[in-house]
């Protein structure tokens, strides 16, 4: 493995954007990370609630060109997209690694009961499937139940932070008999602090355990 791997981070919203550069710093500080950003994928798969075969291939176009760039490894950081990812797992010959998977394989190490706090609806269908998938592989029966936040992503895509992590932490004791809860996406890694804050189980956010995976990947 090259001593600064070029790790192309893929966005399709900016508020995923510094919460993997946090865990990068935290995790990988040797890492080049660059940085790809097509918001008009999310803002796109907002208004339709399928994901479209023209919505896939645009996807993948964006993909394919982050291999191009000299890529070791590709992390993408949007959770809406997963049948798009499949495919560039298949058809590129380098790491493309699901923003959730790491966090999935952890929270179903937990125990049986998962809790996920969400902020982008659209997101949560194609993420179910991922974690019913991983629960398959690991032969366990760990089942999801899910929260959408309401608003708090449009907050944040407006500058507040604060009253998006208080909308999900206000969320959380729903979920308290949970014997793990995740933060379903990159950007709702930010109110890790304030969910913990308010119950005793395990919290989980995706950037760090994506960085991590990641560096395993690659080095393999």
């Amino acid at each position: 493995m090259a001593a600064s791997p070029r790790i192309v981070l893929l966005h399709a919203t900016p508020v995923a954007m510094e919460p993997i550069r946090n865990a990068f710093a935290r995790r990988w500080p040797t890492a080049e990370t660059v940085n790809l950003l097509d918001d008009s994928l999310s803002v796109d798969r907002a208004r339709d609630p399928e994901l479209t075969d023209e919505m896939i291939e645009r996807f993948i176009a964006f993909g394919r060109y982050a291999h191009r760039s000299g890529a070791d490894g590709i992390l993408i950081t949007c959770s809406a997209f997963g049948p798009a990812i499949d495919r560039l797992i298949d058809e590129l010959p380098i790491p493309v690694l699901k923003p959730n998977e790491a966090m999935f394989r952890a929270a179903i190490a937990q125990g049986r009961r998962i809790g996920m706090l969400a902020t982008f609806a659209p997101a949560v269908v194609t993420m179910r499937e991922e974690f019913d998938e991983f629960v398959r592989q690991a032969a366990s029966d760990a089942s999801l139940t899910t929260i959408v936040v309401d608003r708090a992503i449009d907050l944040l895509r407006q500058g507040d932070a604060a009253t998006h992590n208080e909308l999900v932490a206000a969320r959380a004791p729903e979920l308290k008999t949970s014997d793990a809860i995740m933060l379903a996406h990159f950007s709702t890694s930010r109110a890790a602090e304030a969910v913990r804050a308010v119950v005793d189980v395990p919290v989980l956010t995706a950037p760090d355990a994506a960085v991590e995976l990641m560096q395993q990947l690659v080095a393999a």
